[in-house]
């Protein structure tokens, strides 16, 4: 069942990624954010790691010119929750998650993924222009996708899905 649910959260965050323009589908970080907390919840340990690369090797077959910034990225992103989890003890299976140790560890993750990305893109590729109005914009908007998701992932899993046995 694990293995489906890695499957069924790795299709969801490809068809972010393939079927939504690019410029959009970073605005919709709040949806692979959710993927990822409830992943690790359902999932366990390294949960949110491995829907990042199965989710990562999808989505870089579908844009081969930013392939392996987007199988790198979506990879670190999954690591970086679980790692997030870890530092800040959520756990799940059978229990109720605390919100704000969900909240605080999605928002630290989209936070860095966000930044890291922009200077990737910016400083690294030239695509983008380098400006610290942007860099300051990646890290509210990281943290404020981060805290969404958190929330939601955190209220989805205590309302409804901690009673789910796989």
């Amino acid at each position: 069942m694990q293995l489906f649910i890695t499957a069924l959260f790795s299709s969801i965050i490809f068809v972010t990624n393939f079927f939504v323009p690019p410029p959009i589908n970073n605005l919709l970080i709040v949806v692979q954010a959710v993927i990822l907390a409830l992943a690790a919840f359902f999932v366990g340990k390294a949960g949110a790691t491995y829907v990042g690369l199965v989710g990562g090797v999808l989505s870089a077959l579908s844009r081969p010119a930013f392939g392996p910034f987007t199988f790198l990225f979506t990879l670190l992103y999954g690591l970086l929750v679980d790692g997030f989890f870890m530092v800040f003890r959520v756990t799940a299976p059978g229990d109720e998650v605390n919100r704000n140790r969900v909240m605080l560890a999605m928002a630290v993750s989209t936070a860095i993924i966000g930044t890291a990305t922009y200077y990737t893109f910016a400083v690294l590729t030239h695509i983008m222009p380098v400006d610290m109005m942007l860099v300051g914009m990646m890290l509210f908007l990281g943290t404020g996708s981060g805290i969404t998701a958190g929330y939601a992932a955190a209220y989805l899993w205590n309302k409804y899905l901690k009673n789910i046995r796989l």
